[in-house]
């Protein structure tokens, strides 16, 4: 049971901002890790422009499932597990990533924001921490 990827972005219009990223390609080939980072993006991204603000989701792609949770003001976030990965704790890590997020980043931020002008380094840890289920102490 594992985690891959954990993803805050903004449901703007016209358009899905990716805001922070954290992912962990490093069971993959060598060969294959760009691949499976760009596919990872490009389908978090996708995910939340095809849900509706205020709704929870789980999607299977390939042998994923992407966790996504849109709140009504626009943040999403989106946890891509392999699917033997307990999805009520999907959404619990993006209730808790999704508030800590808007607490912590200016709501102005989002509808211009980037990876790299964005402030909030907790993903790497929560993805590190919930990386592998039951987590590690």
């Amino acid at each position: 049971m594992r985690l891959y990827s954990l993803s805050v972005l903004y449901k703007g219009d016209p358009r899905v901002r990716l805001l922070k990223a954290a992912s962990d390609v490093s069971t993959f080939n060598f060969f294959q890790r760009s691949s499976v980072q760009e596919f990872m993006t490009f389908t978090s991204q996708l995910i939340v422009e095809r849900s509706e603000p205020g709704s929870r989701a789980s999607v299977k792609e390939q042998e994923y499932l992407c966790h996504v949770y849109v709140r009504s003001d626009g943040l999403a976030g989106v946890a891509i597990a392999d699917t033997e990965y307990p999805p009520r704790v999907c959404f619990t890590l993006l209730d808790k990533v999704l508030d800590e997020f808007s607490r912590q980043v200016s709501r102005m931020d989002w509808p211009s924001g980037s990876p790299a002008t964005i402030a909030y380094g907790a993903l790497d840890g929560y993805l590190s921490k919930y990386q592998v289920w039951p987590p590690r102490s």
